[in-house]
């Protein structure tokens, strides 16, 4: 449609340009948003999610006040939590062999916050939760898998899309949504802005 608004994604993250292409949406602009993703004192990881997404999105946003409503911004942000802690993007290999160690055997919870906003100003919300399980991870298991270097800059230090898909027992909820963007939710909030998939051939 010629009269629809232009999406921006404020997100430089592969797989999230991946899925949204899987739906048929192809964002017009890429843009990475600036700000500190750090968690703040006792924050929870769904409200982490949450708001970081917002902020992402109205990172972005602000740069793009004067289209006269014809731009839409989707921000998301992805947050794995074993109970009421935040497991972030690794710093190191060792880092993200502690977080293997916390995941192995257990169920833990994904978060993915996504804010869309209109050309209004006006921000469209929403936090799903996946709940993953792991098998018991061997000590080959872990070193196999920092290996192949899949955990760096991954919430958690794996991606079940890769080499860490053989890891997971079981899933309940979304699985999109464990990859960084749940496309169910985030189809619904950009039909409610105008903009629609359309399919490929």
């Amino acid at each position: 449609m010629a009269d629809r608004p232009s999406l921006i994604l404020a997100s430089e993250s592969p797989r999230r340009l991946a899925l949204l292409k899987q739906v048929g949406l192809i964002p017009d602009q890429i843009i990475a948003p600036q700000i500190d993703e750090a968690a703040r004192a006792l924050e929870l990881p769904r409200a982490l999610a949450g708001r970081l997404a917002a902020q992402k999105a109205q990172s972005v946003f602000d740069r793009f006040k004067s289209d006269n409503g014809s731009s839409v911004v989707l921000a998301a942000d992805t947050v794995v939590a074993c109970g009421r802690r935040c497991l972030g993007k690794p710093e190191d290999a060792s880092e993200a062999w502690r977080f293997l160690t916390q995941l192995s055997g257990r169920s833990h919870q994904v978060f993915s916050g996504v804010s869309v906003i209109d050309g209004h100003g006006r921000a469209h919300e929403r936090v799903v939760m996946t709940r993953v399980k792991f098998k018991r991870l061997s000590h080959d298991d872990m070193t196999t898998y920092l290996a192949t270097d899949e955990w760096k800059g991954k919430a958690g230090a794996y991606a079940i899309q890769g080499f860490a898909g053989a890891f997971v027992k079981s899933i309940n909820g979304s699985y999109s949504n464990v990859v960084g963007l749940p496309l169910l939710e985030v189809v619904q909030l950009l039909k409610a802005c105008g903009i629609r998939g359309e399919p490929t051939p």
